[in-house]
C-alpha cells in the first residue's frame, strides 16, 4: 500500500513548516509561470503577426530542443503551481482537509503533468502521441 502511505504522508502537510514550503513553492512557480507566459505570448504574437500559419509554426517547432525544454519548464511550473492552489480552494470552499485535499491535488497534478508532457511531445515529435 505504497500509494496509501504517500497520501497519508501528504495529509500530514498541515504543519506550519509544510504550509510554508507549499507557499514558497507556489510563489516560485508563479514567478516561473509569469516569465513563461510572457515568452509564450510574445512568441505567439510575433509568429501570427509574421503571417505564419499553425502548420508553419508546428513545422518550426518539430525537433526543436529549445522549444521542448522551454515548454517542459512551463509544464513543470503549472504542475507545481495549480495543484497547490486547488488544494487551498478545496479546503476553503468544500471544507476538505488532510487526505482529501492532498489526494485531489495529487490527482490533479498527475493529470496536468500527463497532458502537458503529451502536448510537448506532440509538438516536438509532430505526432499525437
Amino acid at each position: 500500500m505504497q500509494g496509501s502511505a504517500a497520501v497519508e504522508g501528504l495529509a500530514a502537510l498541515s504543519s506550519i513548516a509544510a504550509q510554508a514550503r507549499l507557499w514558497y513553492w507556489q510563489r516560485v512557480s508563479a514567478m516561473v509561470l509569469a516569465l513563461c507566459v510572457l515568452v509564450h505570448l510574445a512568441t505567439v504574437i510575433y509568429a501570427v503577426r509574421g503571417g505564419l500559419s499553425a502548420a508553419e509554426i508546428l513545422a518550426r517547432t518539430q525537433g526543436n530542443w529549445a522549444f521542448a525544454h522551454f515548454y517542459l519548464v512551463f509544464v513543470g511550473a503549472v504542475t507545481v503551481h495549480a495543484p497547490i492552489g486547488l488544494a487551498r480552494i478545496v479546503e476553503e470552499w468544500l471544507g476538505w482537509r488532510g487526505r482529501a485535499s492532498a489526494l485531489i491535488a495529487w490527482l490533479f497534478a498527475a493529470v496536468l503533468l500527463m497532458l502537458g508532457l503529451r502536448a510537448v511531445w506532440s509538438v516536438f515529435a509532430g505526432s499525437a502521441a
